[in-house]
């Protein structure tokens, strides 16, 4: 999955996100970690059966019937919390049924960084996601272990376990989860997810910068406070250092690519010499 969502998707996306924020309030660490633990069940319950997820967004069907149908997939099996905010999605407007399982995995996740959140460990959680994902881009067999056989769970949550020996356990839960459920993405693009649903959380946008060095914490500082103003959002900066960037920087953030490296201007400049 990639979060691209749309027209009323993305809406529907903000109001199951509020559904959820409604359960969360009071909740503690633990029952907000038991939350997205259930919301996952239904993640891998919608992942794994296209029909269903065909047949609970059809725009045809009653709200009604769209909660019947899920009451008798779950039964008593889905706790309140979890049932209300399940409820609350299948009853709004999907662009694809594909959204749906989006939504759904988003939400699960954003209930975790709630529990991380409470146990003052966010900002730990993202900088190990971050750790991770450079750890994975730099290890190929690691890759292939993790974007593997799908039936080889239990091997891949053992490898997980063992990657993340000293990591918090918001990160080892969402980390095992999406080894569970990769819904045709590379591990790479899972972490991604995880990432743009912990942002999401608390309203921020995360940049991934790439530098020829590694930035201060003042460059760091200055460049997320320029970015925030552009967007209109807090940022979050996570800076990979990248020999082949010759000079400036090359920042990634949401679907926009704003590129300043020497080579990419040299790139542009012999386009337009060709051009001509």
């Amino acid at each position: 999955m990639a979060i691209h969502l749309g027209g009323s998707s993305r809406q529907s996306l903000a109001a199951t996100s509020s559904a959820l924020e409604a359960e969360l309030k009071g909740l503690s660490a633990d029952a907000a970690s038991t939350l997205s633990n259930e919301l996952f069940a239904v993640v891998t319950v919608l992942g794994a059966n296209v029909a269903l997820r065909r047949a609970i967004t059809d725009p045809a069907r009653s709200a009604e019937d769209k909660a019947q149908l899920l009451s008798s997939i779950f039964g008593s099996k889905l706790p309140k919390s979890a049932m209300a905010v399940a409820s609350k999605a299948i009853a709004l407007r999907w662009s694809a049924p594909s959204d749906l399982l989006i939504a759904m995995e988003q939400v699960a996740i954003q209930a975790e960084a709630s529990a991380a959140n409470s146990r003052g460990q966010l900002d730990q959680l993202d900088d190990e996601l971050f750790i991770l994902g450079r750890t994975l881009a730099a290890n190929q067999d690691l890759r292939n272990a993790l974007n593997g056989n799908p039936q080889a769970i239990t091997e891949k949550r053992k490898l997980v376990n063992e990657i993340l020996k000293g990591a918090t356990a918001s990160t080892k839960a969402l980390v095992s989860q999406i080894v569970n459920g990769l819904w045709g993405r590379s591990i790479e693009n899972a972490l991604s997810d995880i990432a743009h649903a912990t942002a999401e959380h608390r309203n921020l946008v995360v940049a991934h910068v790439q530098s020829a060095i590694d930035l201060t914490a003042d460059q760091k500082s200055k460049l997320a406070s320029a970015l925030s103003k552009q967007i209109g959002q807090a940022v979050r900066i996570n800076v990979e250092t990248n020999s082949k960037v010759v000079g400036g920087v090359s920042i990634r953030f949401r679907d926009e690519l704003i590129d300043g490296t020497v080579i990419s201007r040299m790139a542009e400049a012999s386009q337009a010499l060709a051009g001509k």
